[in-house]
């Protein structure tokens, strides 16, 4: 038996944990560079605001002038996140984070599954000031069909228990297809050209044909849809198979030396990322890209990638990375977009490491902690490369951005009595 915990409305809920003002009002948080919605309270919802729209044209419509948007403040998103992870260990369970607003449970030593689910949404709320909802199953697929109709439910608890089968069938029969995790819209589409619209149609397919139209995969959805767990609690993190750094930037840019500064940056933080995950590259990729939308803009997009000696020192990955571009850059471009990529990635501790290192591994070792150890005192980038600024031109934009309240000392929130 699953369960599966999903903050409503993650993002604004968080901006909300902070700013009562919000409460009650209607809220969105944008995606990189002010761009789109990408989350959405009831009030912004009902309006009529989908998700992905662009906020220049929400903005736009006097009718919807009083909504509030905020720019994504990831840092604080991300420490919420493992608050609530906490709140949900805590209950002596065994827990897997999905993503930053999804948690899976293990519930089999549960017994009273409503008062565990009420349980849980009150501590959540008490300790971490975020409202989620709670879904109920046998399988994992089953868990989070649970919680969307939990969360449909706005005048329900928000916990929705579907572990009884022929409550789930009679359920089936009104639920679309595509409400089914793992259901997308080409897949839909493929399912309704054969007559299948409801859960219950899917279920009800022979085998022959859910494997035709959407492979092995599909069939492990019918599978767990019947009750049949396919997919095993994952409480630790596989092992990384990549590691990228990538952002669109807040403008174009068309200087060599701006666009360099935005490799090296994304090349040092690829970097410090490694060193946390307690792993080394052997392959580095560097992308550039103009804007494929812009009408005007010549286009020009193009990739390369190198081998590296084994390694998480930010000097060797920066120097791969000014490598790269060299051979990457063309003059007469307005690039809208770079990235990192770190490839053939290994446990730090198990590597072999180079036979001929061009940096001395324990004197990188030493002073890539020194310098990890400075950043996180003091703030990202205290210590840096040279080649970078504090105020990038190519910086993301992020007008309506709140404070870090979580993670930034100087952000913390003062109470006066």
């Amino acid at each position: 038996m699953f369960a599966l915990i999903d903050a409503n409305s993650f993002y604004c809920s968080c901006e909300r944990a902070f700013d009562p003002r919000l409460r009650g009002k209607p809220v969105v948080a944008l995606s990189n560079n002010d761009g789109c919605a990408i989350a959405r309270t009831n009030e912004a919802k009902d309006l009529g605001i989908k998700m992905g729209a662009p906020w220049h044209l929400i903005k736009g419509q006097p009718e919807l002038r009083h909504v509030i948007a905020k720019s994504s403040n990831y840092s604080l998103y991300a420490d919420m996140s493992r608050r609530i992870y906490e709140v949900l260990i805590g209950f002596g369970e065994e827990v897997e984070p999905y993503s930053i607003d999804e948690m899976f449970i293990d519930t089999r030593e549960v017994y009273d599954r409503d008062k565990f689910g009420c349980a849980l949404r009150r501590r959540v709320l008490k300790v971490a000031k975020i409202p989620c909802c709670v879904g109920f199953g046998p399988t994992k697929t089953i868990a989070k069909l649970a919680n969307r109709l939990a969360k449909a439910d706005r005048e329900g608890s928000g916990v929705c228990d579907l572990s009884d089968r022929s409550e789930r069938d009679e359920l089936y029969r009104s639920i679309p297809v595509g409400e089914v995790w793992g259901i997308g819209s080409a897949a839909v589409k493929k399912l309704e050209k054969i007559g299948v619209e409801t859960v219950a149609d899917f279920v009800a397919l022979p085998e022959s044909i859910v494997r035709e139209l959407l492979t092995v995969t599909g069939l492990r959805t019918v599978s767990e849809l019947k009750g049949l767990a396919c997919l095993s609690l994952a409480t630790q993190p596989g092992p990384k198979k990549s590691l990228a750094v990538t952002r669109s930037f807040g403008r174009a840019i068309s200087r060599r030396e701006d666009l360099e500064e935005a490799v090296i940056y994304y090349a040092t933080r690829a970097a410090e990322r490694l060193r946390g995950h307690g792993l080394i590259a052997g392959a580095l990729q560097v992308f550039i890209t103009t804007n494929p939308f812009s009408k005007t803009d010549r286009q020009y997009g193009n990739s390369i990638t190198l081998g590296l000696e084994p390694s998480n020192d930010t000097f060797v990955v920066v120097g791969a990375a000014r490598q790269a571009l060299e051979a990457l850059w063309c003059d007469g471009y307005r690039y809208a977009k770079a990235g990192i990529v770190l490839l053939d990635l290994e446990a730090q501790d198990s590597a072999a490491g180079s036979m001929f290192p061009s940096r001395d591994p324990a004197k990188s070792a030493v002073l890539m902690q020194a310098l990890d150890g400075v950043n996180r005192r003091y703030g990202r980038l205290a210590l840096r490369p040279g080649s970078l600024t504090n105020r990038p031109v190519w910086a993301m934009r992020r007008g309506n951005l709140s404070p870090s309240y979580t993670t930034r000392l100087s952000d913390i929130l003062k109470a006066r009595a």
